[in-house]
């Protein structure tokens, strides 16, 4: 019998294209590198380094990307057994502008719609994802059908097998809210986006707990940004009642995959679109009244609280660190987190350890290829 797998991750993959000049805007940029990205997809990889055994469940396009996004994948230890291709969309690219230390701006190409969107329920295996020690989806794969029926559907089976599972560890919901990701309608019979979803822009930051890096969101990281999606198609209302319309549609959906998750990750942005509150406390608060059994909650500059339901609390720090690209690391905190809590370690440790894996990642360049080895967090651990 195959053994589970300790991390499965659900949700976004893609390529993700760096300059490789810093400080100057994309029109002036004259090289770039290419590297595996999406979010659940940096997870899988940042779980893969740190020893755990890890698989991701995607889409991509039919196209030469796609093949690039399995063989990556492979190279870092992430079986992409249910990362298939789908002829009709491309598979999506995502450019970055880097100002160090804190203005990391983001460009998606999804258009008409990403692959990744494309995952459906009757794909699903379903005693995979049961016997999964963590499963890990995102808050992006609630955002448009039929990905949003089959993360419900995974999730729900996770719940209804839970008195039976044997090892689970935890069902993850990362909030993962990218506003131009809700704010269009689904595609037309011609695939255009009723309000345009073509090269949308979001101001990301540093997600991670890191010294002097914003509460935003981080490229590709559990963070959302605050920019809007630019692109074709005719604007159906003005923008201030599109965010507002996208933010009580993504509640909606963020409070049917919290009453299934047991823990809930994300920043005082995304807790206020799944919440309503505010204030890091109370979020974490209405983050367990909501169903889950742990509540992350990053901060920013001020660090990470998290509150069990059992009343555990801890708060910890940010770790300094000069940034280089703030893009990932979050997903480096999120694959340090089910590392953590696989090991079974206190809370306060597995945050720290956690908030170290981030700060190592917002150091470098890349997101994927700079996920780091348990030595090398271990070693900042100690200073």
């Amino acid at each position: 019998m195959t053994e589970p797998f300790e991390v499965i991750t659900m949700g976004r993959s893609g390529v993700d294209l760096y300059p490789l000049q810093t400080g100057v805007g994309l029109a002036r940029v004259e090289t770039f590198q290419k590297f595996l990205g999406g979010s659940p997809t940096n997870v899988a990889v940042a779980a893969a380094r740190l020893g755990r055994s890890a698989a991701l469940v995607s889409r991509t396009g039919q196209d030469p990307f796609g093949e690039y996004v399995r063989e990556a994948l492979r190279g870092f230890g992430v079986a992409d057994r249910w990362v298939t291709p789908v002829p009709r969309y491309p598979t999506p690219v995502t450019f970055c502008e880097v100002f160090p230390p804190d203005d990391f701006p983001l460009y998606f190409y999804r258009e008409p719609k990403a692959p990744d969107l494309e995952i459906r329920t009757r794909e699903l295996d379903f005693a995979a994802l049961g016997d999964a020690r963590v499963l890990w989806m995102t808050g992006t794969g609630l955002c448009a059908q039929p990905s949003r029926s089959a993360t419900l559907a995974a999730l729900a089976h996770r719940s209804d097998t839970a008195a039976t599972a044997t090892g689970r560890v935890a069902t993850v919901f990362d909030l993962d809210w990218r506003p131009m990701f809700w704010e269009r309608a689904e595609p037309g019979p011609d695939g255009t986006p009723a309000t345009g979803e073509g090269s949308g822009r979001t101001d990301g930051g540093t997600d991670a707990a890191v010294a002097g890096g914003p509460d935003g969101g981080a490229a590709d990281g559990p963070g959302g940004g605050t920019g809007g999606g630019g692109g074709r198609g005719a604007p159906v209302a003005d923008a201030g009642e599109v965010a507002e319309r996208a933010v009580a549609e993504a509640r909606r959906h963020y409070r049917a995959a919290l009453r299934f998750a047991t823990v809930a990750v994300g920043n005082v942005a995304e807790c206020a679109v799944a919440t309503g509150e505010r204030e890091p406390e109370a979020c974490a608060e209405a983050l367990l009244a909501a169903g889950v059994e742990l509540a992350v909650v990053k901060r920013g500059p001020e660090g990470v609280l998290a509150l069990r339901r059992d009343g555990t609390r801890a708060a910890v720090p940010p770790h300094p660190v000069e940034v280089v690209n703030g893009l990932g690391a979050g997903d480096a905190f999120g694959g340090a987190l089910c590392h953590g809590l696989l090991a079974g370690w206190e809370l306060e440790y597995t945050l720290r350890y956690a908030n170290a894996a981030g700060a190592l990642v917002a150091s470098r360049l890349a997101c994927s290829a700079a996920m780091p080895e348990p030595y090398e967090i271990e070693e900042l651990l100690r200073g």
